[in-house]
């Protein structure tokens, strides 16, 4: 018997014992347990070529955020706090030697790749679900001793629930509280962390094997326990409700695995989750048709290939391609007009004091892009806030008066238009940006972002090459804990 099977062996043993009667019968036939069945069905066997190639990307994108995040004050904080905890010592710290158990290793790294701001989002909303199915999924695999190939069809299904979890709150929503703000908001003001803990569920629960009415159980614990509001993404206490999403998540799993039943309705019930986060009346009709090869990580996953808000990124490859095509130099702009879904976040005029407000900025970022030409991983720097002549081009960004009759694509398309003192006016319209699904993401974006951020990591180059090639092939992987042996410093 392998490692993998005597370990699935005991934990199903367990579960068996602990499990009431009434578990083992079942579920009433609610939306957790329709949905239970769809992600149920996703193994490594039925994924496209394209879904195995975006969850690859997922888990490099993550890491190389989590390398640029490790070192900030919040994610130490809880760094510390979880190490001094005691169970069962199964999974790593990425870029650190310390081993937790999956909980606590699953809420620092996903607290490390959220706190940079630099990791992925759903075109629809501004929700981190590749963080939160790669923390969980890769803590929850190397304490299983899963393969690649399980923990890219656990990354796929973690995606599927989630987005699906997405639909049912659009769906659900009154009009007046639209999804898709740029401070991660869904319904009535709630944070995106509320979505992404139901992919990390998934993950968890995909590895450690449950059956379909735990894992519906699962969802419907999800559903009771997840929370945060949106003020949140203005301070690190946006990393916070990461790390709470996939403490939700596992805790979910757990309980779920050892018998822990809740109403099968919690989703969709008056007064369920659907009615409490969207308002409205529950829609829960996404969250149950078929796949057919149509995974949501294939049409909606968009990886950042600069830091900051996500819902910005269209504004600022438009203001760069309208910068480009003007002559001169940025003292000659008179004016920088926004149009779009986010054109509202243009006439602040206030210049950012710190990197927090900096990444929320839409006039920080296009002036930034305006005055370079261009904007990388290093554009939200301290030091780049406070440059001269960044508070003036700030002060010139506003909404066009004259938007024109371009239909949006998603709720961040833009266009931006660079009026010249000489009266010359050069625009760009961006419907998705770079590193997204509608565009089709590339490998060599995806290299680039992880040569730029993982040095900070503090592991050696060569070891960095190394985890990056086995991204690259990670469905022969057999054993996932000897890659994540690769991210320990202690190794």
């Amino acid at each position: 018997m392998t490692r993998r099977q005597l370990l699935v062996s005991a934990i199903t043993a367990a579960n068996l014992r602990d499990l009431p009667a009434m578990a083992q019968e079942s579920a009433a036939e609610g939306a957790a347990l329709k949905l239970a069945r769809v992600v149920d069905g996703i193994g490594f066997g039925n994924l496209t070529p394209v879904a195995v190639k975006y969850s690859k990307m997922i888990l490099a994108s993550t890491l190389a955020s989590a390398s640029a995040g490790r070192n900030l004050d919040s994610v130490r904080i809880i760094r510390e706090l979880v190490k001094e905890k005691s169970g069962k010592r199964s999974s790593s710290v990425w870029f650190d030697n310390a081993r937790l158990p999956v909980l606590e290793a699953a809420r620092a790294n996903a607290m490390a790749s959220d706190a940079a701001a630099s990791d992925d989002s759903d075109l629809r909303n501004v929700a981190h679900i590749g963080t939160s199915v790669t923390a969980v999924g890769l803590a929850a695999a190397e304490s299983t001793g899963a393969s690649g190939q399980e923990l890219l069809a656990a990354i796929v299904a973690g995606y599927e629930a989630a987005g699906r979890i997405g639909e049912a709150i659009l769906a659900s929503s009154d009009p007046r509280q639209a999804s898709g703000a740029i401070d991660g908001s869904i319904g009535r003001g709630f944070h995106a962390s509320a979505i992404v803990a139901f992919g990390g569920t998934v993950a968890a629960a995909k590895l450690l094997r449950l059956t379909q009415e735990q894992l519906a159980n699962a969802l419907g614990i999800t559903a009771t326990t997840v929370g945060g509001i949106s003020i949140s993404s203005k301070t690190a206490a946006r990393e916070y409700q990461a790390g709470n999403a996939v403490i939700t998540a596992v805790n979910a799993v757990l309980a779920a695995a050892r018998g822990y039943i809740v109403n099968p309705d919690m989703i969709e019930a008056p007064g369920g989750f659907l009615n409490v986060f969207a308002g409205g009346i529950p829609n829960a009709k996404s969250l149950e048709g078929e796949i057919g090869g149509d995974y949501q990580i294939s049409r909606y996953l968009a990886i950042k290939l600069v830091p900051g808000a996500h819902a910005l990124h269209c504004a600022v490859e438009a203001a760069i391609n309208a910068a480009k095509e003007m002559p001169g130099t940025a003292d000659d702009v008179a004016k920088i007009l926004v149009a779009g879904p986010q054109s509202e976040l243009a006439a602040s005029g206030s210049v950012p004091k710190n990197v927090d407000q900096a990444i929320h900025s839409l006039p920080y970022y296009l002036a930034s892009a305006v005055a370079d030409r261009n904007f990388t991983w290093s554009s939200a720097d301290a030091k780049m806030i406070e440059r001269p002549g960044i508070a003036r081009l700030i002060a010139l960004v506003d909404k066009d008066p004259q938007p024109g009759s371009i239909r949006y694509e998603w709720g961040w398309s833009a266009t931006v238009t660079i009026v010249a003192k000489s009266g010359e006016r050069y625009s760009s319209t961006v419907q998705a940006p770079r590193g997204s699904a509608p565009r089709g993401i590339e490998w060599d974006d995806i290299d680039a972002k992880y040569h730029a951020l993982a040095p900070q990591s503090g592991l050696p180059a060569s070891r960095l090459q190394q985890t990056l090639k086995t991204i690259h092939d990670f469905e022969n992987v057999k054993d996932a804990a000897a890659f994540a042996r690769l991210l320990s410093t202690g190794r």
